[in-house]
């Protein structure tokens, strides 16, 4: 019996996720605690946060006790490497009141700074040692995931990429499917431009739907886990309805055709750092 009453994912080390997650990316520390517990008693059973936005202090009283929430978080850039990852990792677990964490990612690969393997490392280590049950990356290109993946034999269970509309990621998208790695998304609403006007709209207006729920669905249409943030009661239960949108088939292909080469908006994991 599964552990969740929302749609999972089954992730490749044979844990399941919720599909549809609540993200906190620039929900300030006093605000977090009231956003994320909005978002639970809407029904999301999933929580993304990261050592980064600094609210983990927020988050984790939101969910004193709630052990039935998947917990996710990432570990930083400037602490990345073996020791210094396994230290930064204990000062997140002190901050958010855990003994572990359901998910630990590596939030960038930081090519330049050629430590992402190690850290990868310490992220092993911290599973065995039960502080953390799964572990993955964020941002990761196909380069940096086969590297990891040779040179420790240890799959990520999923890579959280900035995806939306017009930023699919299909060539990265098809290399996690082959190798059976779950693929989460960023700013999956993407600009609210694209929303406003054009297919997206216009699907939104015969579903009666707002429009977030649309680009949401999409998302679950193909798999793909969203992590949407939202700080207003009424944007976390429009993003948590899209769990009761039905596209159709010629719905999706519209949606799938806003796809742009030119559709990145956050920064170029090649380059980061």
């Amino acid at each position: 019996m599964s552990r969740f009453s929302t749609p999972t994912l089954m992730l490749n080390d044979g844990r399941e996720m919720p599909q549809l997650g609540f993200g906190t990316w620039q929900i300030p520390d006093r605000a977090a605690p009231e956003a994320v517990r909005m978002a639970v008693e809407t029904g999301y059973e999933l929580v993304d946060t990261a050592s980064i936005y600094e609210n983990e202090t927020g988050v984790g009283e939101a969910l004193a006790g709630r052990e039935d929430i998947f917990l996710t978080t990432k570990v930083w850039n400037e602490d990345q490497g073996y020791r210094e990852a396994r230290e930064a990792f204990e000062r997140q677990l002190g901050r958010l009141g855990r003994d572990s964490v359901d998910l630990v990612l590596i939030h960038w690969p930081c090519p330049a700074k050629a430590q992402f393997v190690e850290t990868w490392k310490a992220l092993i280590d911290l599973r065995e040692l039960g502080k953390v049950a799964s572990i993955g990356v964020s941002n990761f290109r196909i380069e940096d995931l086969e590297r990891i993946i040779t040179e420790t034999g240890v799959k990520p269970v999923l890579n959280q990429i900035e995806l939306h509309p017009t930023f699919q990621q299909r060539e990265l998208r098809a290399f996690h499917e082959e190798r059976g790695i779950a693929t989460q998304s960023w700013s999956p609403l993407g600009q609210g431009s694209a929303m406003a006007e054009g297919p997206i709209a216009r699907i939104a207006e015969e579903l009666g739907q707002p429009a977030s729920s649309v680009v949401l669905a999409w998302h679950l249409h193909h798999g793909l886990a969203p992590i949407p943030k939202a700080s207003s009661r009424a944007h976390i239960e429009a993003n948590f309805a899209a769990l009761e949108v039905q596209l159709s088939e010629e719905q999706v292909a519209a949606i799938d055709a806003m796809d742009s080469a030119e559709g990145r908006m956050g920064a170029d994991p090649s380059t980061l750092c």
